[in-house]
């Protein structure tokens, strides 16, 4: 057990809990009757309901939005509020805290004796929020489904650290992991570098940075990356999706104001790696998309960037989703049937 990934429930969490986990448990014909009347967006893709009240939820309930109160307050109610609609797994057979250098700190996680590979994760949340604690049924998914080590990392946050620690830290962690896998009982070149938002995004940089290194990537997992934080970013998905559905326009320049207050920045390929003049020679990608997410549309034109880079890469379309469902498998079977095909993914790459 680790402290620093399970943070206790305050008791107005526990309510909150246990009138949203039945959600998750409505028979699936219910939720198909319901997903007809649901939101369509303008690609045709509609609404999973379980989704609808999670965003519904944080645009209407005290302490459910994304971002709230301070950044401190931010960054305990979105630990505390993944901690609460988190699945229960069985035990792990490795649950470990430790350092790297002395400015980062991760947890490992191992489902069985032995292992496959390694997932070296980078939490999302805006670079502001988010923790190994906000991730940690993520990692613990991930583990059980690919048979792989997940190395989940705490890199340092903005505004106390704005860019480019978190991609210095990225370098860092990778390094570290390399190092240690053999110790592990693991290959280095069975090595996934993984992220969600914020997370992927830094996985993506760390692909980028790595690639004339002796030991590279086996696979970019990029879960609803965010990849364009200049003033290009103007797509039809953040227009669409800029209010209402859990990651709001307001919350996305927000964060990009936070992790990158020097505007120049924001056309850094470190930043934006859309803008990256060469993406050849990456690893290869898997970018999962959701439908109803204002990153969307800048995720499928990564794909299709990697793609003419020539870099072997799958677009996966999540049309039901929203942004952050990976922390909402608890409460949606169409959520968890998309992890199940990431973590499928992850297998082929390290078989």
């Amino acid at each position: 057990m680790s402290r620093a990934t399970t943070p206790p429930l305050s008791p107005v969490a526990r309510v909150r809990r246990a009138l949203i986990k039945p959600i998750g448990k409505v028979p699936p014909v219910l939720v198909a009757s319901l997903s007809r009347w649901g939101h369509v967006n303008a690609d045709g893709d509609r609404l999973d309901p379980p989704m609808a009240v999670i965003a519904w939820a944080a645009a209407n309930v005290p302490g459910m939005a994304l971002v709230s109160g301070t950044v401190s307050q931010a960054r305990h109610r979105l630990d505390e509020s993944s901690a609460m609609i988190a699945e229960t797994f069985p035990p792990l057979a490795v649950v470990e805290d430790f350092r790297i250098d002395d400015t980062v700190s991760a947890t490992r996680y191992r489902a069985d004796e032995q292992s496959t590979g390694i997932i070296l994760y980078f939490h999302g949340g805006g670079f502001v929020l988010g923790s190994r604690a906000s991730h940690d049924a993520v990692a613990r998914r991930l583990a059980i489904g690919t048979g792989a080590d997940v190395v989940s990392v705490d890199y340092r946050l903005a505004p106390e650290h704005p860019f480019p620690a978190a991609t210095d830290d990225a370098l860092a962690a990778w390094h570290h992991v390399v190092g240690a896998a053999p110790g592990w009982g693991v290959s280095p070149d069975k090595i996934v570098v993984a992220g969600d938002s914020a997370g992927a995004n830094l996985a993506t940089v760390l692909a980028a940075d790595v690639r004339g290194e002796d030991v590279r990537p086996a696979l970019q997992l990029l879960i609803y990356p965010v990849v364009n934080a200049s003033e290009s970013a103007d797509t039809a998905s953040r227009r669409e999706f800029a209010k209402g559905f859990y990651l709001t326009a307001e919350r996305v320049n927000w964060f990009t104001d936070t992790y990158a207050p020097v505007p120049a920045d924001r056309s850094d390929p470190r930043v934006s790696p859309i803008l990256a003049d060469d993406l050849s020679g990456l690893a290869p990608a898997y970018v999962l998309v959701a439908g109803f997410d204002p990153l969307r549309d800048e995720g499928i034109a990564y794909a299709e960037r990697l793609r003419e880079a020539g870099v072997p890469t799958t677009l996966d379309r999540a049309g039901s989703l929203i942004h952050g469902f990976v922390n909402m498998t608890a409460l949606s079977a169409d959520a968890r049937g998309v992890f199940d095909r990431m973590s499928a993914a992850v297998r082929a790459a390290l078989s």
